[in-house]
């Protein structure tokens, strides 16, 4: 029969005397493992008679107790011997630089849109916004969209669930509800935070998020949009040729832009038109300025009557223009990015190469830039 007395003194001594953690992980396998020697004592206690287990098996697993004990304390030592000789080889070199911090950049769509706010502010426009969730009358009905008008098909509308009075919300397909919201009179009940009606002359910019059913390599269900408005006596289409001429130019940083003007339809604006710049498209790239190619980039016109006299104001009085732009899209063809999915994809690679530096706000004097 195996002297335990004996048996205990030699592992705990193997124990005191493990130089490192791998030595002493050879004596536990040797007690403890699955052919250890306190291993194999435990599985000679289904062969004792009941009174033999009563006496032995404390014994035993007393033993085995002792020895785990033992082996935890000295692991416990070990770890700290070998964090101290760590400690004591390695040490931090103050002289050497400190590693780079990876700092943030601002979105090419931000940076585009803050790019066009500077421009507009400083030809004398203000800012206006409202709701992302609109109703059908200022994102349709007021803009001369009535209902099943063939004009509405055209936008890929995000409808939410009907509410309690039957109506549907949806997401605004555009910037342009916010313009009913400044030229109606009638709106006190409105959030603060939401434009609210204001008498004429207006001269507003209308930046912002808005939502369409349609995902290709230059569309994504959301993406921003910058309108314009302007309301006066006596504005004509000039006025609104020049300003977009004047905005494109410095946009793009070079009064080699060239721009036309093409007759189009838009519901909420007679006459309409769609606004191109000169191209070349040559070598996969679209460059600006240059070129004998033609590229649509916005569209606008003078506002309709009907949108005018619904906003509450007189259209024998009053008249103006509008214009609309999408932000993703314009600062893709300013800095060359291929694919508008990739803008919204939270890829931090493709910010790093593609950020702006938080600490140069454009500026048109200093450079957009």
């Amino acid at each position: 029969m195996t002297d335990l007395p004996k048996l205990e003194a030699d592992l705990v001594a193997a124990v005191a005397g493990a130089a490192d953690l791998a030595d002493l992980e050879a004596v536990r396998v040797a007690a403890l493992g699955k052919s250890g020697s306190v291993s194999e004592l435990l599985k000679t206690m289904g062969g004792l008679s009941p009174d033999e287990r009563r006496e032995r098996g404390p014994l035993i697993n007393g033993l085995r107790d002792r020895v785990t004990t033992a082996l935890a304390a000295r692991k416990a030592e070990l770890e700290a011997a070998a964090l101290d000789a760590k400690l004591a080889a390695e040490r931090v070199d103050l002289s050497l630089p400190a590693p780079p911090e990876r700092r943030g950049r601002v979105h090419p769509t931000m940076q585009t849109l803050d790019e066009m706010i500077a421009i507009f502010a400083d030809m004398g426009f203000g800012l206006a916004e409202g709701p992302d969730i609109e109703d059908d009358f200022h994102n349709f009905t007021a803009l001369n969209f009535p209902p099943k008008h063939p004009a509405r098909e055209m936008h890929d509308t995000f409808w939410l669930p009907e509410n309690e009075a039957g109506e549907r919300k949806l997401l605004r397909t555009h910037t342009s509800p916010v313009q009913i919201r400044v030229m109606q009179q009638a709106n006190g009940k409105l959030p603060g935070w939401i434009a609210t009606g204001q008498a004429p002359p207006i001269r507003v910019i209308v930046p912002g998020r808005v939502y369409r059913s349609d995902s290709d390599a230059t569309h994504t269900p959301m993406f921003h949009q910058l309108e314009g408005l302007v309301i006066d006596r006596a504005i004509h289409m000039g006025h609104l040729k020049w300003t977009l001429d004047a905005f494109t130019r410095r946009f793009f940083e070079s009064d080699a832009v060239v721009t036309r003007f093409r007759p189009h339809h838009f519901p909420f604006t007679e006459p309409s038109a769609e606004m191109d710049v000169q191209c070349d498209r040559s070598g996969g790239s679209v460059k600006i300025g240059e070129g004998s190619d033609w590229l649509e980039i916005l569209g606008g016109g003078m506002v309709h009557p009907k949108v005018l006299a619904n906003c509450g104001l007189d259209p024998d009085e009053w008249q103006g223009f509008a214009f609309g732009l999408g932000v993703d899209r314009l600062g893709m063809l300013k800095y060359g990015m291929p694919d508008l999915r990739d803008m919204f994809a939270a890829d931090t690679r493709w910010l790093e190469h593609w950020g702006f530096s938080a600490f140069q706000a454009p500026n048109p004097a200093t450079g957009l830039s």
